[in-house]
């Protein structure tokens, strides 16, 4: 029989080695939490919202439309009048010249969400991450037929060490054929692709570097062409200045060209360079695509950037290793 001594220090032994296999991915998981109603998904830190995305009940395609800093600034822009395709945070390509990006065309086609999605929280080793994800069916004008079938995942990552010093999310689209389709062609505009609008205060003051310090390819007026692994944008939301940016993957069917405009709005979009080499997707083949997004508060610079977006790989890596 246990004295009560023994007693008191085997429940202390037993507490400590919970908390040592546990404790800190524990801690971690409740702080992040992922769930989802039958059209929108939230992700939040604590209380705290860190995105909002709408899958259902949307004009044509779901998307995120609330994305937040570290101190909770949105930058995002939902359906301005002169471009209500603009939809926050969205991804978009033409699939056998049925449009996906604009809305309302003859030609316009619709990404449209199969339910249920999942939503919850994976433990990493030294990162952890909320997500949803959602299986699309890109499906044109005059069918219900799909063309393209999306798997779509959104994580919002968070640091079980040091802190990440931004929201840090990554989209991943894994585009394949329906059953019975023998190929489709992905081509569309200069800026199809994964695309942010930003709130209209951003639209003015504005400045976008990349990783490799190129003006870009001039394409028309504001607009520029740039073939870098991360394009950044630093503005003012509502005053309080902010650097938004996007990752490229090195693993992604091709390196990223960024476009950006400044006139008369804002705009950044990773494409694939599509409006010049169309993509074919044949039967049993799978375009598997992954970007990432991050935001801080405050100017950062290139450095800065560059650091996140290597520990932002070297965590993507470890979770490809281990999905594949």
């Amino acid at each position: 029989m246990l004295t009560p001594i023994r007693k008191c220090l085997v429940a202390i032994a037993l507490v400590e080695a919970f908390f040592a296999t546990t404790g800190p991915s524990a801690s971690a998981a409740a702080e992040l939490n992922a769930g989802h109603d039958a059209s929108e998904a939230t992700i939040r830190d604590g209380d705290r919202v860190v995105l909002h995305y709408r899958f259902d009940k949307v004009p044509m395609k779901p998307f995120v439309d609330q994305l937040f800093t570290p101190d909770g600034v949105q930058v995002l822009r939902d359906s301005p009048e002169h471009h209500r395709h603009h939809h926050g945070l969205m991804f978009a390509l033409a699939v056998d010249g049925v449009n996906f990006w604009e809305e309302d065309l003859p030609a316009s086609g619709r990404e449209a969400s199969q339910s249920p999605p999942t939503s919850g929280v994976e433990i990493g080793r030294r990162v952890d991450s909320g997500y949803f994800s959602n299986r699309l069916l890109w499906v044109g004008p005059e069918s219900d037929k799909p063309l393209l079938i999306e798997r779509r995942k959104i994580d919002v990552l968070k640091s079980r060490g040091a802190s990440l010093g931004a929201t840090l999310v990554t989209w991943r689209s894994q585009l394949e054929l329906p059953p019975g389709k023998e190929s489709a062609a992905i081509s569309g505009s200069h800026y199809f692709g994964l695309g942010m609008r930003f709130v209209e205060s951003m639209d003015r003051g504005g400045r976008f570097f990349n990783a490799d310090d190129k003006p870009g390819e001039v394409f028309r007026g504001a607009e520029r062409l740039t073939r870098t692994k991360w394009c950044a944008y630093t503005a003012k939301a509502d005053g309080k200045p902010v650097t938004v940016a996007i990752f490229d993957h090195p693993k992604n069917l091709r390196p990223a060209t960024m476009f950006t405009m400044t006139k008369p709005f804002a705009y950044l979009s990773a494409t694939m360079n599509v409006w010049k080499e169309p993509i074919t997707l044949k039967a049993g083949q799978r375009l598997d695509l992954r970007y990432g997004v991050a935001l801080w508060d405050g100017e950062v610079d290139a450095p800065t950037i560059e650091k996140l977006y290597q520990r932002w790989l070297r965590n993507d890596e470890a979770r490809m290793t281990k999905d594949e």
